[in-house]
C-alpha cells in the first residue's frame, strides 16, 4: 500500500468515488464531518450533512470494506463559518461560506484530525488537481479537467503545507465518468443530485436565517441614488446584494440595480446598470499558493464570482496580504465579501476577499509585469 488516506465523505457521489479509487492503492478510512444539527428550525432536513447523507456515506464505506467515522465539528463550524457569514452580512458584505468552510474546517480541523490518527493524506471529492513542480520544488493547484465542474475557485486558500498532504482523485474525471464509476461500484448514490444550496440555509432565505440565528432585527432604511438623495425605502440591508435588480419593492420607471450597501448608515445605493462596472478591485486576506510573494505585477486571468468566465488582468500584491487587481476591461458587480481568484492557464495562483473599501491605494512605480 502507498500509505494511509482519510477521505472526507459527504454521502455524495464524488467523495464516494474518490474513496473507491484510492482504495486501489491506499489504506483508506472514511470520515464525515457532523457540522450542525441536521434538523433545521422548520423541521426540514438540510441540503447536506443530513442523517440521510450520513447513512449514504456509511453504506458506501461498508461496501468498500473501510472504517468510517463521524466527527462532531459543529462548534468549530458555528464559530468559523456560520458566525463569520452572519457578521459579514451585518457589515454589508456578501460572503461565500463554502470558502470559509474549506479553509477553517475541512482543510484545517479535519486535516489535523487525520494527521493525529496517523494518516499520510486527506482526500476529498473536489474537481481540482494537485501537481508537484520539480523545477520550483513547490506544489501547484490546478483546475479540474472538467471545466463545467471545476471547483478551484473555492480552494484558493490552500497552502503548500496543506497541498503536500492532500489528494484529489477525481480531478481528472468528468461528472459523467464519476457517476459511471459509481454505478460500476454498485453505489446507491450514483445518481444522487448535487447539493446546490448553502448547507445551513437550505431554503436560500439568508435574511430569515441571519435574523433567527442572531436574534437581531435589521430595520428598514433608505434607498438613495448616487448623489445620496433618498428615492425609496428598503426592507433591511441584509436582503440585498450588489447587482440585484429584482425584489427591490419599488418601481422607478426604468431598471435600477443595487450599487452599494452602507451598513453604518443603513442605506442601499441604487443606480443604472452601467454604474455596476469597474476595472479595479482591492482584495484583502490574500493567499498566494506558491508561498512566494511576487515583487512585480503579475499578468493573470481572474474571476470575481464562482461561475464567471476568467478575465485578463494585472495583479499588484501589496503589504498586509492585500492586492490591487486591474482588469483589462470593466467587470460587472465586483462585490465586497466575494472571492477574487487569480489564474495562469490551469494553475491557481491564489486569491482573496474583495474588500469593502474600494478606495484608491498608492502603488509603487513598478511597471514590469511578470
Amino acid at each position: 500500500m502507498a500509505g494511509k488516506v482519510m477521505v472526507a465523505m459527504s454521502g455524495g457521489v464524488d467523495s464516494s468515488v474518490a474513496a473507491a479509487v484510492l482504495r486501489e492503492t491506499y489504506e483508506v478510512t472514511g470520515a464525515m464531518m457532523r457540522l450542525y444539527d441536521p434538523a433545521q428550525p422548520d423541521g426540514e432536513p438540510s441540503s447536506c450533512c443530513s442523517l440521510e447523507d450520513a447513512e449514504d456515506a456509511r453504506q458506501v464505506a461498508h461496501r468498500l470494506g473501510i472504517d468510517f467515522y463521524v466527527f462532531p465539528f459543529g462548534e468549530r463550524f458555528r464559530e468559523t463559518v456560520v458566525e463569520t457569514f452572519c457578521r459579514a452580512y451585518q457589515k454589508g458584505l456578501t460572503p461565500n461560506p463554502c470558502i470559509e468552510c474549506n479553509r477553517s474546517v475541512k482543510f484545517d480541523t479535519l486535516l489535523r484530525r487525520a494527521q493525529e490518527l496517523g494518516m499520510d493524506y486527506l482526500a476529498t471529492g473536489h474537481y481540482v488537481r494537485r501537481r508537484f513542480d520539480e523545477t520550483t520544488g513547490r506544489y501547484q493547484l490546478l483546475k479540474g479537467l472538467d471545466p463545467s465542474k471545476d471547483q478551484s475557485y473555492v480552494l484558493y486558500g490552500l497552502t503548500q503545507e496543506q497541498l503536500s498532504r492532500l489528494l484529489f482523485p477525481i480531478g481528472e474525471m468528468t461528472k459523467e465518468q464519476t457517476r459511471a464509476l459509481a454505478e460500476q461500484y454498485g453505489f446507491g448514490n450514483a445518481h444522487k443530485p448535487d447539493s446546490q444550496d448553502i448547507c445551513f440555509v437550505p431554503d436560500g432565505d439568508y435574511a430569515a436565517f441571519i435574523e433567527s440565528y442572531t436574534g437581531e432585527r435589521f430595520p428598514e432604511g433608505d434607498f438613495v441614488d448616487e448623489q445620496g438623495r433618498v428615492i425609496g425605502r428598503h426592507k433591511g440591508i441584509i436582503r440585498y446584494t450588489i447587482g440585484q435588480r429584482k425584489g427591490l419593492g419599488v418601481a422607478f420607471g426604468e431598471p435600477m440595480f443595487v450599487l452599494k450597501k452602507d451598513a453604518a448608515r443603513n442605506t442601499v445605493t441604487l443606480g443604472k446598470g452601467e454604474a455596476l462596472f469597474s476595472k479595479t478591485a482591492f482584495v484583502e486576506q490574500v493567499n498566494w499558493i506558491s508561498g512566494e510573494w511576487p515583487e512585480e505585477p503579475v499578468r493573470v486571468t481572474a474571476r470575481v464570482r464562482y461561475n464567471q468566465k476568467e478575465q485578463p488582468a494585472v495583479v499588484y500584491l501589496l503589504p498586509g496580504q492585500r492586492a490591487k487587481v486591474e482588469f483589462d476591461s470593466p467587470q460587472r458587480a465586483v462585490t465586497p465579501g466575494q472571492a477574487l481568484v487569480c489564474y495562469q492557464g490551469d494553475i491557481v495562483l491564489g486569491g482573496g476577499c474583495i474588500a469593502a473599501d474600494q478606495a484608491e491605494e498608492s502603488i509603487s512605480n513598478r511597471s514590469d509585469v511578470v
